[in-house]
């Protein structure tokens, strides 16, 4: 039958539109923003900065590398390095930025940034709702904007930040051992030397006729 397909294509389309109105599975249109979506885990929007512990500011994982900075296509990435080191979540002294400021508005949300961040430092957010009527300091982001617990990363990116979670765990234990190898090296090289102290002097050797040389 001739334009039998476009019949049945009418009727496909006919459905799916009335099916709309009724269907809750159909049911498309979200009431924004008092309706909201569930977030995707592999949403990414823009970039913020991970901190472990409870003070954001001194776990920020952060060490001021500028790799980040330096692979920014765009180049919406500032940072200046400290001229200090602070202790961080695990009392370990390191630099940290001074300064670190993303410019979203000219962000393009390559996550170039994540991938070459060898301290797992820079993560990628979900969050979108980020208008503004400040076209300049809304969107100039700096790091107490950016700081965002590893709490929140493994509620928006589980999978992802589960993973990262175990490998920072193994890395950690590995350096935790490697201290206490050492730390039982110096205390037995420490020991055996005390003791070689301890130990009684042999007295001077005599000649034939009984005097000391």
């Amino acid at each position: 039958m001739v334009g039998e397909g476009i019949l049945k294509g009418l009727a496909e389309t006919a459905r799916n539109f009335f099916g709309s109105y009724v269907g809750k599975d159909r049911l498309t249109t979200v009431q924004y923003p008092e309706q909201r979506e569930p977030r995707i885990e592999a949403t990414r929007d823009f970039p913020f900065l991970v901190c472990d512990g409870a003070d954001r500011q001194q776990g920020m994982r952060c060490v001021a590398c500028r790799i980040c900075e330096k692979e920014c296509p765009p180049k919406c990435i500032f940072i200046e390095k400290s001229k200090d080191k602070k202790p961080d979540a695990f009392g370990k002294p390191q630099f940290y930025p001074a300064t670190f400021n993303i410019d979203i508005s000219v962000c393009m949300s390559c996550q170039i940034c994540v991938e070459v961040c060898p301290f797992d430092a820079i993560k990628m957010d979900v969050d979108y709702d980020l208008s503004t009527d400040d076209r300049f300091g809304g969107l100039l982001l700096n790091k107490q904007r950016l700081a965002k617990s590893n709490e929140y990363y493994n509620a928006i990116h589980p999978t992802e930040a589960a993973a990262v979670d175990a490998r920072r765990a193994e890395e950690q234990a590995k350096l935790e051992a490697k201290a206490r190898a050492a730390a039982e090296a110096k205390a037995a090289v420490q020991a055996k030397a005390a003791a070689e102290a301890s130990l009684p002097q042999k007295a001077p050797s005599q000649p034939a006729g009984g005097e000391p040389q």
